[in-house]
């Protein structure tokens, strides 16, 4: 390696880099103060100031207090990239989970790509979406008993949350805009009860767990709506299904025909199935 008279490569020192190197061996694309001091062998407080140090040369990049992301030491313009957004969301928001479209497009309940990665979690949140190191998220927050339903799936080594498939499902029932809106929906539930994935059981006992009993009345639609074969499922929802009206996708407007069989209010037309 050439350095110059400072000791210096590529605009950094001879000692930093090999610490840098360092962290990129024994990491995965993000690291904490404390992560960073035991891979470094320093003090938290030593630890915290080379970390700032390096941000403000753009060697690391800070994507909440506490948490960073190493910027590949090749990268041109030295512009911060996680190779797998799936695991920066979740290591920022955590406690949490992977949910909405993303969990649909990890099921293969959608052929549609989104850009933002969905992340529901119990810790707040300001703005619900934006942009963390580079990668664009939409967040639902919720109690810490709602994080249930999940799997752990290995991305580049490192663990991450997923709802898995019933509960991506009643979580889009639950709010529809975490899946694209009522009509996307539609699609998915279509898919996940075309796929191995399909437990009538598990769908009815997330339903309850979660709360909201409006999450029936959009089922129950549904399935009648797709001639879905599932008339237990149906009997169910029915006997679970909460008082009054609800929207069918309460992002849209407040018009459209009443169906008292399943108290919704047809907002939004869902092609029927076939």
């Amino acid at each position: 390696m050439k350095l110059d008279a400072q000791g210096y490569t590529a605009g950094i020192s001879a000692s930093n880099r090999r610490r840098l190197e360092q962290l990129h061996r024994a990491s995965h694309g993000t690291l904490t103060v404390a992560e960073a001091a035991r891979i470094l062998r320093l003090d938290a407080t030593a630890t915290a100031r080379l970390l700032a140090h390096w941000c403000g040369q753009g060697w690391i990049q800070r994507v909440r207090r506490g948490l960073y992301v190493l910027v590949p030491l090749g990268a041109a313009g030295r512009v911060g990239v996680v190779a797998d957004p799936w695991i920066l969301t979740a290591r920022a928001f955590a406690p949490c989970y992977i949910g909405g479209w993303s969990a649909c497009e990890h099921w293969d309940f959608t052929e549609q790509i989104f850009r933002e990665v969905v992340v529901i979690t119990s810790r707040p949140v300001r703005p619900r979406r934006g942009t963390i190191g580079g990668t664009a998220y939409l967040a639902r927050v919720v109690a810490s008993r709602q994080l249930f339903g999940t799997r752990r799936v290995w991305r580049d080594q490192t663990p991450v949350d997923v709802s898995d498939p019933s509960r991506t499902i009643i979580d889009v029932l639950d709010v529809p805009a975490l899946g694209g809106g009522i009509r996307h929906v539609g699609e998915v539930v279509r898919a996940y009860f075309a796929s191995e994935h399909r437990d009538d059981r598990q769908l009815v006992a997330y339903g309850r767990r979660l709360g909201n009993y409006t999450v029936f009345k959009r089922l129950g639609f549904l399935v009648e709506r797709l001639g879905i074969d599932a008339a237990d499922l149906l009997a169910q929802c029915r006997a679970a299904r909460s008082a009054g009206y609800a929207r069918l996708d309460p992002s849209g407007p407040a018009r459209g025909r009443l169906v008292r069989r399943w108290g919704l209010r047809l907002n939004v037309e869902v092609p029927a199935g076939r």
